[in-house]
Order: C-alpha cells, then sequence, then structure tokens
C-alpha cells in the first residue's frame, strides 16, 4: 500500500518539459496537496549539496525532468533511480562558425579547432558530452570523425550548481549562470581561438542572430532521430526508487500532472510559448525560433520505442567516451508501472 509523503523534492532544467509547466500552473502543488504532501524545489535550496542532487540524484524522494545526461550517469553511478517518462522535443543543435572562417560544410571542419567546455570539478560534464554528441553525429554524415578535428579546451571552474537561483521582482532564473557570465566557448570562436563551436536551444538560436554567425549544420533538425539524440532529445522523466516502491501514488500524481500540463499546452499555443519563454530564460520569439512553432505540440512524455533505443544509444556513447563508468540496458531502467497506472485511472474515469 502507497505511504503518504510529506514532502517531495522536485526539479527540472531550463528547457521545455511538462512538470516545467506543471509547476508554473500549480497543478503538480495542486495534486500532491490532496494527498497531504507538499513540494519544494530542489534548485531553491541554500544548501548546495542538496541543488547538487539535480545532477546526481542522491536526494530521497525527488523527481527530475531534464537533460538525460545527468539521469544516465547518476544510474551508471548506482543511483537507484527509474525512468517513469520520456518526453522528446526537437531543437536546434547547431554547430556554429564566423561568416570569415571558411567554413561552409561540415567537411570543411577537417583539421580545424573545435572549441569545447571543460567543467573539471563537476561530477559529469554535461556541457561537453552534449557538444561532443553533437559533432560527432555532424561528422559522421560525411564520413569524418571527432580525431579528424583538433578539439580545443575551455576550463571552467566550480560546479553547475554552485549558485542558488536568483530572484528578480519575483521572477526565477533557475538555470543558474556560468562562472563570468560568459560562455567562454563563443568568447574564443569570436576571438579567432578557434573555428567553430557547438550550442543548442534558445539561447543558441539567440546567439546565432546576435553575433552573426554561420550555422554549418543543424543535427536537431536532421531526419534521422539518432542524429537529432542527444541531451534533450529526449528528456528523462526520474525518481528515486524510494518514492517508487514506498510512495507509488504520488509518482502517479506526478505523471498525472505532467500529462495533463502537455495535454493543456497542445490547444494553448501563445500561453505555452509564454511558459516555456520563462523556464528557459529567453523570450518568445526564441523558443519559436529554437523549438519550433509547434513548440507546444511537442511536449508528449510517454515510453515509446523512439526514446528508449535513442537513451540506449545515448548510453553507450556516454560511456565510450568516458562520460559514465558503466554500460547498462535502459529498458531495465524503466518502470511502466505508473504510466499504466494512469491509463487504467483515465480510462475507468470515462467508462
Amino acid at each position: 500500500m502507497s505511504k503518504q509523503l510529506e514532502t517531495l523534492w522536485y526539479t527540472r532544467c531550463p528547457v521545455p518539459t511538462g512538470l516545467g509547466i506543471a509547476v508554473q500552473k500549480g497543478w503538480l502543488e495542486s495534486v500532491l496537496d490532496s494527498q497531504g504532501t507538499r513540494i519544494q524545489s530542489l534548485r531553491d535550496s541554500d544548501e548546495q549539496s542538496v541543488r547538487e542532487s539535480h545532477f546526481d540524484h542522491t536526494l530521497k524522494n525527488s523527481v527530475r525532468h531534464g537533460g538525460n545526461i545527468p539521469a544516465i550517469w547518476a544510474k551508471a553511478s548506482g543511483r537507484d533511480t527509474r525512468v517513469i517518462g520520456l518526453s522528446w522535443a526537437d531543437e536546434v543543435q547547431l554547430i556554429l562558425t564566423l561568416p570569415t572562417s571558411g567554413i561552409k560544410t561540415v567537411k570543411d571542419l577537417k583539421g580545424r579547432r573545435f572549441g569545447l567546455p571543460h567543467w573539471a570539478n563537476a561530477q559529469i560534464d554535461f556541457t561537453r558530452a552534449q557538444a561532443l554528441r553533437g559533432l560527432e553525429n555532424a561528422l559522421k554524415l560525411e564520413g569524418l570523425e571527432v580525431s579528424d578535428v583538433e578539439r580545443v579546451d575551455y576550463l571552467y571552474g566550480g560546479t553547475f550548481s554552485d549558485e542558488a537561483t536568483h530572484v528578480v521582482n519575483g521572477i526565477a532564473n533557475f538555470g543558474g549562470r556560468r562562472s563570468g557570465g560568459q560562455n567562454a566557448e563563443l568568447v574564443g570562436l569570436l576571438r579567432g581561438e578557434v573555428d567553430a563551436i557547438f550550442l543548442k536551444g534558445a539561447h543558441a538560436a539567440q546567439l546565432a542572430h546576435q553575433f552573426g554567425l554561420h550555422t554549418v549544420i543543424d543535427t536537431g533538425s536532421h531526419p534521422e532521430p539518432l542524429i537529432r539524440s542527444n541531451n534533450g532529445t529526449p528528456r528523462t522523466l526520474s525518481v528515486d526508487s524510494h518514492l517508487l516502491d514506498e510512495h507509488f501514488d504520488t509518482a502517479v500524481a506526478i505523471l498525472s500532472s505532467v500529462v495533463r500540463a502537455e495535454e493543456w499546452a497542445w490547444t494553448h499555443p501563445e500561453d505555452t510559448r509564454r511558459f516555456l519563454a520563462h523556464e528557459t530564460n529567453s523570450s518568445e520569439f526564441w523558443v519559436t525560433a529554437a523549438y519550433g512553432e509547434d513548440a507546444h505540440q511537442r511536449l508528449r512524455t510517454n515510453l515509446d520505442s523512439r526514446s528508449v533505443n535513442a537513451i540506449q544509444d545515448f548510453t553507450e556513447f556516454l560511456h565510450r567516451w568516458g562520460f559514465i563508468p558503466e554500460r547498462f540496458n535502459a529498458s531495465d531502467w524503466i518502470d511502466t508501472r505508473p504510466q499504466e497506472a494512469l491509463r487504467s485511472a483515465v480510462a475507468t474515469r470515462a467508462s
């Protein structure tokens, strides 16, 4: 029998997720309040160790919806977690150069300098992993390998969770910020230290326009799903196994609030763009540029085979590059019971 939970810790990445909208709409709070459970944002904590659980999933009774690299790393490192949903919202994944670089196509990257972030103190450097994935996927389309380019590292100090959420006039910027507030690879590109870099999402679209950069390729728009597969495609909705085993009704309630938010989004495109702009710390214009005019339709959390296959493929990539210590079977990581329980409840109400 499911036990009552006093507090659920939640966290999501600054990207389009059903959980993010469910939090903004107050639906996660209301559905759990009916069970006697309060919710608390992990990223708002004053304790760095608590905020770090966004990446290592060490906090008991917590849910995370966001990029899959930290979730995969936590699982491969021995964290007892389960995935209860996967959401695939395609986004721009850009390899960018200066217009004067002479690099027009992916083939032109051969022998050139590619800037990569390197967070030496982070438990899992997801920024480096996603940049390498974008680079490798682009190069393989032309029969090239990462060894065909010269990699240039840009070292960052600290960790991704050093700073708590910043609030200005009641609006929270929960995405954190880089040391010095700059993207060192972008600065290196503009200074001519490197010839190309990788950026993704709304800020990539905005920065490419702002600095007049040339897009060599957008792997996020490629027709092959595994070429588009990266940190955000698909995103994982994961919980710790204690929450699932001891507070199963809470896990189902979390999933129901996510699905409710996504179904609401499908029929509210303008409102959804506003919510996504807040989630990504961007504007509605750049949300549309990065995630498409149909961004509201792309919010769908399920466990379809395309997403499961992509998680397995990406797990192999992360192990091959040394980002995770062990490979594992993605299907074994997934728990379908909350999805099945939610479908059963919906069918019962409809009958």
